[in-house]
């Protein structure tokens, strides 16, 4: 948005703790001129005329507390430079990567050349072990001194003996452990959560088991280390939410978009959106994950996105990686899920998207300030067809809903790709 535009009257959100406004907004060359009357008057002398946007949103950019970049340079899944195009596009201001990649980001050196591109500013998760093994411990202060903004350790819970040395140590200091309650032994071969659908589309069942035995395992760590910023990864049933809902500290944990839109009960047989981890679950477990947001047990949304290509697609849903990307597709939906159908309200919304995620980074939450390009746009009216290929959208071939029809979308956004 180059060109200086009046919105008059939008509906406003300043930021974290403030309430939605109608009010009016100046911007110019992408960034947020004066709000209100003052918008009005500035307005005036440009000469320009009021554009009537009462149903659209202005709102802080998103945050993603975790995704998956393999190879950033010259990937055919996706590179640093795409990724941060598209999450532009779609208003996401901050991206956190795991520490998964084709050299498992566990050293310092690791971490070079994840300078920003443009506006986008990516965060990078260091390896709790060595490669991500889990048989030795990566060099926990170093990789925090020089830039990390936590540790990780994938998509499973490292082995116990190993974090619990790792939490004793605490050369981490405060900085974030960001863990996956997922025990990929019990997982097996399990592709859907066990159900009634799992049966029905012959897929072979992950069971519930294979979530809560580490998850109680990590709570229980958590009461054993309380000075230690543990964090969850996608919780993914309703079992453990009811598990989280029942201590009495509240532990930050992260919910994947997908589970909140679509479960096992929805989806036709050929759809990419089966093949994820964690499993999908049922119904039940997708309406007791947006119980769990709305009663504040569940701190973020998170995209997840994990870049597939053309030839990892050709393999069926059972022998390829697991993963669907799409930050494009994540608002929309989301709203449509939850305010539309489970009227949560906007601002509400927003701590699951934006100010959540930022606190479960530690960072600052994004806010509207004067002078800042920090700002997005929705429409959440606006019907568009889902194209792989199009302008601006993710490189990956695995993103769900090719050619289907989406209501809700980014129009606009102050950051510069």
């Amino acid at each position: 948005m180059k060109e200086a535009q009046l919105f008059d009257p939008i509906k406003i959100l300043h930021g974290s703790e403030q309430s939605l406004v109608k009010d009016a907004v100046l911007i110019n060359d992408g960034h947020l001129v004066a709000f209100g009357d003052k918008a009005r008057e500035e307005g005036k002398k440009l000469g320009l005329t009021p554009t009537s946007s009462e149903k659209n949103l202005l709102a802080p950019c998103l945050v993603d507390p975790h995704s998956i970049l393999e190879d950033p340079i010259c990937s055919k899944r996706e590179t640093l430079l795409s990724l941060c195009e598209s999450a532009a596009t779609a208003g996401y201001g901050h991206i956190a990567l795991l520490p998964r990649s084709n050299c498992f980001r566990d050293r310092p050196e690791r971490l070079i050349g994840f300078q920003n591109k443009g506006d986008v500013s990516v965060h990078l998760w260091g390896g709790f072990s060595k490669e991500g093994e889990s048989k030795e411990l990566s060099a926990h202060g170093d990789l925090i001194q020089n830039g990390a903004i936590g540790l990780a350790e994938d998509d499973k819970i490292p082995s116990l003996d190993l974090l619990q040395r790792g939490l004793v140590l605490k050369e981490m200091g405060k900085a974030p452990i960001l863990l996956a309650p997922r025990n990929k032994d019990l997982q097996g071969n399990g592709m859907v959560r066990e159900g009634v659908e799992a049966l029905r589309a012959g897929w072979v069942p992950d069971p519930i088991a294979s979530e809560t035995l580490p998850l109680s395992q990590l709570i229980e760590l958590q009461k054993q280390h309380p000075e230690c910023s543990l964090r969850l990864m996608n919780i993914s049933t309703s079992a453990g939410v009811k598990m989280l809902s029942t201590q009495k500290t509240k532990q930050l944990a992260t919910v994947c978009w997908w589970h909140l839109v679509q479960d096992a009960s929805l989806l036709r047989p050929t759809d990419p959106g089966w093949r994820i981890c964690p499993s999908l679950g049922s119904k039940e477990d997708r309406l007791a994950l947006i119980d769990g947001l709305k009663k504040k047990i569940i701190t973020a949304i998170a995209v997840h996105a994990i870049p597939l290509d053309e030839e990892d697609m050709q393999h069926p849903p059972n022998q390829r990686e697991p993963g669907l990307a799409g930050h494009h597709l994540v608002l929309p939906s989301i709203w449509n899920e939850l305010v539309e159908k489970g009227g949560i309200s906007i601002e509400d919304l927003w701590k699951f998207l934006s100010f959540g995620p930022s606190s479960f980074l530690g960072l600052p939450k994004e806010k509207l300030t004067i002078g800042s390009n920090r700002w997005l746009i929705f429409d959440p009216n606006k019907s568009w067809v889902q194209r792989r290929r199009s302008k601006l959208t993710p490189m990956a071939a695995n993103q769900p809903w090719e050619g289907e029809t989406i209501k809700g979308k980014v129009i606009a956004c102050g950051l510069k790709a």
